[in-house]
């Protein structure tokens, strides 16, 4: 019977949320032992500090780029040891603002280096700047980051162990409290960073570099084989090749990188396009040597739920459009109602998940009254748009891990702080209207009928559920075509 098909679907992909679920179950507890724990800072009067070059990667940052360098050129650390690298790829006005701005501090050294062919894009801008890098350590940061000025004396003092590779900071957010989709934001990143790379770090699992705010030994990457542009994570990438040649993470959660999330709904599915196309690019790459290596059982286990996290929206949109028929299946005596009863069990995954984000979240507000008011509406808000960006990011997923290639897209900078700052006006913005923001569109229709059929036949075992993607599939379909109309 096809109903059945539909249950089973629908049944392994809730398997798959549940066992990524222990995973973060696993990784809360490390947290609770790791999160209090105290990291030496170098000091200026250290005589063995190392050369630093800081790399800065830019491509068309007309908005963010003079914040930067005004924060970089801040940054404590011996100018004899010091030097930054401006890498710039731009092809609009932004070579000359940046141009212009070094010439307020030439007792800097700045270094610029332009070029004229994007090969490799990122990866290629960081692997061409390595080759005439004159530091020993490469502390990293790009264009939306306002690096802490302590940030190397913080973070080189780890170096002095040789088994040392990098050592990643945690980003803090300049604009989280912009609109909704930036506090969303900024409330899932925290739980990567605080519970994740903490959880991770506190069991020499594998973490990764984060792409930026974070500083790396140059014969580490060098080790590793450097710079690779065939994935659109090449922070994931090298992060993975490097601590399978032996070298060893740091993760620093109390030294904040504070940088811009995006406000736009168009930049956002931009960057996530990226993000998890890119982890599943790394799954296909890493996750099979990984698991035949001769690591312990629990990096490997976090290694492929790391790894595979990304496949996540895959399952998410294979319950969903499965719930439909499963429901009807219900309704209709098709299943027995024993069978939903038992799929109470998939509670617990949403319980555990639940305690990550709260106890992530809540631990850097200090556990107030606010803050836990604060978490009681963002969390179902947080699930509701995730859901709402399955379909986008499962595309991103299955191109992936089946292979398909396609260029790297930055995220567009806006350097909005405030609310009421203006981002219509901002030249970066992408017009093209992708075919996923209409079947977000149908969906939400779809899933807001299944709601009020659900009340009006009396069958509410899928109504909070249902009522969860209606509004994720409304709010991220009404946000993608405002960002992408809105120049029309």
């Amino acid at each position: 019977m096809l109903i059945n098909l539909f249950l089973v679907i629908y049944g392994l992909a809730m398997c798959f949320v549940l066992f990524y679920s222990f995973a973060q179950a696993n990784l809360l507890w490390h947290f609770f032992k790791f999160k209090d724990r105290k990291m030496p800072m170098a000091t200026i009067n250290d005589k063995g500090l190392p050369k630093v070059t800081v790399q800065l990667p830019i491509f068309n940052e007309k908005y963010v780029v003079e914040r930067l360098i005004e924060a970089i050129s801040s940054m404590h650390y011996p100018k004899e040891k010091l030097e930054i690298q401006v890498l710039d790829d731009s092809t609009d006005e932004t070579a000359d603002i940046i141009n212009n701005c070094l010439k307020a501090f030439p007792e800097v050294n700045f270094k610029y280096l332009h070029r004229e062919n994007r090969q490799g894009f990122k990866a290629g801008a960081l692997k061409e700047g390595l080759e005439v890098a004159e530091g020993e350590l490469i502390a990293i940061f790009d264009a939306d980051f306002v690096p802490d000025p302590n940030f190397l004396l913080k973070t080189v003092g780890h170096f002095k162990d040789d088994k040392v590779g990098m050592v990643q900071s945690r980003w803090g957010h300049l604009n989280e409290d912009y609109s909704l989709f930036t506090r969303l934001q900024a409330f899932a990143l925290d739980a990567h960073f605080m519970v994740e790379q903490m959880g991770r770090n506190a069991q020499k699992a594998f973490i990764n570099f984060n792409g930026t705010g974070g500083i790396w030994r140059k014969s580490c990457i060098l080790d590793a084989g450097d710079w690779h542009a065939d994935t659109l994570t090449e922070d994931l990438d090298l992060s993975y090749r490097a601590q399978q040649k032996g070298w060893e993470f740091i993760y620093r959660p109390d030294v904040v990188s504070p940088a811009e999330l995006p406000p736009v709904m168009s930049a956002i599915k931009s960057q996530q396009f990226r993000w998890t196309k890119g982890g599943a690019e790394c799954a296909r790459k890493h996750l099979w040597h990984v698991l035949k290596g001769t690591f312990p059982l629990k990096v490997k286990i976090h290694a492929a739920a790391h790894l595979l996290n990304s496949t996540l929206f895959i399952a998410i949109l294979l319950v969903s459009l499965s719930s439909i028929p499963v429901w009807w299946g219900f309704y209709k005596g098709l299943i027995p109602l024993e069978y939903f009863k038992l799929a109470a069990f998939f509670l617990f995954g949403f319980v555990i998940i639940a305690s990550v984000y709260f106890f992530a979240n809540l631990n850097l507000s200090h556990f107030t009254f606010k803050s836990f008011l604060r978490f009681l509406w963002e969390l179902p808000v947080f699930l509701a748009v995730s859901m709402g960006l399955s379909v986008h990011n499962a595309q991103a997923v299955w191109e992936g891990l089946t292979g398909k290639k396609s260029p790297f897209v930055r995220t567009p900078k806006y350097n909005l702080a405030v609310k009421g700052s203006n981002w219509v006006s901002n030249t970066y913005n992408q017009l093209k209207i992708p075919p996923t923001a209409y079947l977000e569109a149908i969906l939400a229709i779809v899933f807001s009928v299944m709601v009020v059929v659900s009340i009006y036949t009396g069958t509410y075992e899928m109504l909070v559920f249902h009522s969860m993607l209606a509004l994720g599939f409304s709010l991220v379909s009404i946000a993608s075509f405002k960002s992408y109309m809105i120049h029309r």
